[in-house]
């Protein structure tokens, strides 16, 4: 994966659209404003002071440990964005021994053609020179007496197979942790990433036939971005095992391009966080945090915006039994709108039945504050046009999941097989969506997007995932992950402010049944790898079904007038079965210290749309090396 985003597409229940985070189903495609998701690394959150996205390019995968995934509302401990679920990201730290490793990769992107009703298409741009991609990462990690020293970076470049979708970065990370020998407990650190990057951004396709890679007419965009983080902490456990924890967060974002549409942004987070063990089987976690975003921009002018918060989490043990419980206060301001402290609640339950049999349930509210860019973007995409809201209302909503899970054992392999189902309601649920929001004299009659409150929803659905890894035989073993979700999002009522304006049916969007946008009914996803001796093999398969509903716009002829042979309800008409993605892998050890990769995306070059108007890559090869002493 040369971005987060791609490794966290193979995780059951979770899908990653246009960049926008969405765990089972919380969240569609936004145009690359707000998120449901809380985004963190190391329990720090990364979301953009301006837009509230995730920057899944800048976190640094070189130096990642793990990655940890809760799905359904975690507003208690991880504040208003956590109302879908969170994905924390956690850097590691050095070992007894010092570890330096550098890895090598070059990849090339295959043909793309497709056929579109008994006709082929070469989608090619490119003719003959097909495009590259590849860099490097590097990551080393040691100890120096009292001082955790880890160091990391990477470099990337990307010739893109759509026209205009080229990209460039380079990234360096680094974290310090010095052990103060004289005071026992007590650390102190820092921790920072810094990323430049530059390109040209894609948003639509020339048209669904030959011009799937290539495109519309004013719709790119060349950039240059400047993205930093500085995270001072200090970590104080005392002999009882209870702990006192100051951090904070500087993001600091700069972004220019040549379509008038530049932003700096600068958010500063700080929290106290405070953990008591009271006996073996009670712990209490409590804390307060500060949040300052201050945005200029040409995109949404100048805004300053604050958030604060307060915290308390019970943690109970009782023989096999576990509870959970805790409460938030939450407070947002930006310029002259203040909200009203906002309190959310969480509780959950888990209980060992049976050898490896627990059942579980979990019971969370969630609340979401509008981001700047919802509330005050102002800009166009072509002839479009997106318009700002600034009587946007906040999200709330809660999620509620029961579930029961198996584990198993055969010799030395083991895994678990796990069955949940859920259930996500939202009130005032935000959403993009098209209508006339701006004068007949504005470019395409004002017609635009806009974010709105939509009204109230209702997400159900169930999950079943299985994983299992461990040894299979004399110098074998094998890893699995795979899980299928079942969705049914709805929409319930919608807001009667907005129905004489734009009608029911644009809030509905292009299927007219109350279908939530950009969800897919039924995904599956299945990893499968299998080691013997020096071989690596793998291989992986995703699934999802046809989106139902999307944009009415994209189906509507007046799309066609702005942008002619567009083409989104022709492809939609004749590409309805869904899509199935297979990707391989195999590795061989040279040495102790030297494995070679060979890599196959999309093996059957399977051409398909993720969103509208948003071709997929088509088949490609990778070659790569790693090093590691």
């Amino acid at each position: 994966a040369t971005s987060s985003d791609q490794a966290l597409d193979q995780v059951p229940g979770v899908s990653i659209i246009d960049g926008q985070a969405n765990i089972r189903g919380g969240s569609g495609w936004s145009y690359g404003a707000g998120s449901r998701v809380q985004v963190m690394v190391d329990d720090l959150p990364l979301l953009a002071a301006d837009a509230g996205d995730a920057k899944w390019s800048f976190i640094p995968t070189e130096n990642m440990e793990q990655v940890e995934i809760v799905k359904g509302a975690s507003s208690v401990l991880y504040g208003s964005s956590a109302l879908n679920g969170t994905i924390n990201f956690r850097t590691g730290y050095p070992r007894e021994k010092p570890v330096t490793r550098v890895t090598m990769f070059q990849g090339m992107y295959d043909h793309g053609s497709q056929n579109l009703n008994d006709t082929a298409y070469n989608l090619d741009y490119w003719k003959n020179n097909a495009p590259l991609y590849g860099g490097f990462n590097f990551f080393h990690s040691q100890k120096a007496g009292a001082l955790d020293i880890v160091t990391g970076g990477n470099v990337f470049y990307d010739q893109g197979y759509r026209e205009g979708d080229s990209e460039q970065r380079e990234r360096f990370n680094a974290n310090l942790r010095y052990r103060v020998p004289k005071v026992d407990g007590l650390s102190i650190g820092v921790n920072g990433n810094i990323m430049h990057s530059e390109g040209t951004n894609y948003f639509l396709w020339l048209n669904c036939k030959d011009g799937a890679y290539k495109s519309a007419p004013n719709t790119t965009s060349d950039y240059t971005t400047l993205r930093a983080t500085v995270d001072p902490y200090l970590t104080y456990m005392t002999k009882s095992g209870n702990s006192h924890r100051l951090k904070s967060r500087t993001f600091i974002m700069d972004n220019k391009n040549n379509t008038n549409q530049s932003s700096n942004a600068i958010s500063n987070y700080y929290e106290y966080q405070y953990q008591h063990h009271f006996n073996a089987n009670l712990t209490a976690t409590g804390g307060a945090v500060y949040n300052i975003n201050n945005v200029k921009s040409d995109l949404y002018k100048d805004h300053r915006g604050t958030n604060s918060a307060i915290y308390l989490q019970g943690d109970f043990k009782l023989g096999k039994l576990n509870l959970s419980g805790g409460a938030r206060a939450e407070r947002y301001t930006i310029d002259n709108r203040k909200e009203k402290w906002t309190p959310v609640v969480r509780i959950g339950a888990n209980i060992q039945i049976a050898e490896g049999t627990f059942i579980r349930s979990s019971f969370g509210q969630g609340y979401r504050f509008p981001t700047i860019a919802e509330l005050f973007v102002k800009t166009n995409v072509g002839s479009l046009n997106v318009y700002p809201d600034s009587l946007l209302k906040s999200e709330t909503g809660w999620s509620g999941e029961f579930g029961i899970m198996q584990g198993f054992k055969f010799g030395n392999w083991k895994g678990i097989i796990d069955l949940a189902v859920f259930q996500n309601d939202y009130k005032n649920m935000m959403e993009f969506t098209f209508a006339q929001w701006g004068p007949q004299t504005d470019p395409f009659v004002g017609l635009g997007f806009s974010s709105i409150n939509i009204g109230n929803t209702r997400i159900r659905g169930a999950e079943i995932t299985i994983a299992g890894t461990g040894d299979i035989g004399s110098n074998s073993s094998l890893k699995v992950l795979g899980g299928y979700t079942f969705l049914d999002p709805r929409l319930i009522s919608y807001d009667t402010t907005w129905n004489k304006k734009i009608g029911t049916n644009n809030i509905l969007g292009s299927d007219s049944s109350n279908f939530l946008k950009y969800r897919f009914r039924h995904t599956a996803k299945l990893d499968v790898e299998y080691t013997r001796g020096k071989w690596m093999v793998g291989a992986s398969a995703r699934y999802t079904s046809f989106m139902i509903n999307i944009d009415k716009i994209f189906s509507s002829s007046i799309f066609e007038i702005a942008f002619p042979g567009f083409g989104v309800d022709y492809y939609r008409q004749h590409h309805h079965r869904g899509d199935m993605v297979f990707d391989f892998r195999t590795s061989y050890e040279l040495t102790p210290e030297v494995k070679a990769y060979f890599i196959v995306k999309n093996v059957f070059n399977n051409i398909y749309m993720q969103r509208p108007a948003d071709m997929q890559a088509p088949r490609q090869f990778v070659l790569q090396f790693s090093v590691e002493f």
